[in-house]
């Protein structure tokens, strides 16, 4: 747990949050400040900030509680669909640097756009350009 972090204080029971799912490890609750009616997060109890800091079988957790909210959520705000996403740093637009899963209902007249919008303008990669990156991310792994 980290005192100044919000999510901790909401696992806790110190700070009030809208819980829908809460178990030893991963806890979910209503966004504060929604995007869409239902927005939901999924958090990892014990505080890590990014998804490398996350322990593999922490992460499995985590994405099984998204795997079994974004029906319920879906469900329950009567969307057409959802983003389930997560910004991975400040660079990403992480504004709580605590590990969480967003579940975004999304609706057919929402207005909203695609994922692929949140990255600004598309690089110009060449065919070389991508076969060397895909060949970094395996030697990194």
């Amino acid at each position: 747990m980290s005192n100044d972090c919000p999510f901790c204080g909401i696992v806790a029971g110190e700070i009030p949050g809208r819980i829908v799912h809460e178990t030893d490890d991963v806890t979910a609750f209503l966004d504060a400040n929604p995007l869409a009616p239902g927005h939901t997060l999924v958090v990892p109890n014990d505080h890590h900030e990014r998804l490398d800091d996350l322990p593999e079988k922490l992460a499995r957790e985590v994405f099984a509680v998204l795997h079994q909210l974004t029906p319920a959520v879906e469900a329950a705000a009567d969307a057409d669909g959802s983003n389930v996403a997560f910004n991975n740093g400040p660079a990403a637009g992480q504004e709580v640097p605590h590990l969480h899963g967003h579940i975004i209902p999304r609706f057919d007249d929402d207005g909203g756009a695609p994922i692929h919008v949140v990255a600004g303008n598309r690089p110009d990669l060449t065919e070389d350009d991508l076969d060397a990156i895909a060949e970094d991310i395996r030697n990194a792994r």
